[in-house]
């Protein structure tokens, strides 16, 4: 079944995109969460004319996204957090917390944005992932240190 996204969902595609999903998914999930509208002959025609129309709007989002991400860029964060004597964290360290570390440096980034590969449970170095705009990305560096 194809479908046009009405917003963006992690792993599948971006708002706009015409994508491929198995029938259940599309049909119980997306659709009934408007998340999604079925792509037929009217809704395609419908879309292209809205995309010629927001050409230019969405350069310009695109441009800033190559902006910021070029502000972000070799930039390494520091995080505290609470550990063992062995070096184990309690707990994890996750988007949120590197969105919050962001923010003090004057960033607002949303955290679903953040992708960290592995989890992070004990101190050491790690890199994280910033999608800004379906095209533009930057990774980011980012040290767990021991909070006293």
């Amino acid at each position: 079944m194809q479908v046009i996204l009405k917003e963006d969902i992690a792993n599948l595609g971006y708002a706009d995109d015409i994508v491929t999903v198995k029938n259940g998914y599309g049909r119980n999930y997306l659709i009934p969460q408007k998340k999604a509208v079925i792509a037929s002959e009217s809704a395609v025609s419908v879309l292209n004319e809205n995309r010629k129309q927001r050409i230019h709007k969405l350069e310009k989002i695109k441009n800033d996204a190559i902006a910021l991400a070029a502000r972000i860029e070799g930039l390494t964060l520091t995080i505290g957090a609470k550990t063992s004597s062995t070096g184990s964290i309690f707990g994890s360290v996750t988007n949120i917390q590197v969105a919050e570390e962001l923010a003090r440096k004057g960033f607002e980034i949303d955290r679903k944005t953040i992708f960290i590969k592995e989890p992070v449970k004990e101190v050491g170095s790690y890199k994280a992932t910033v999608k800004f705009h379906k095209e533009v990305s930057v990774e980011i560096s980012f040290e767990v240190v021991s909070e006293s």
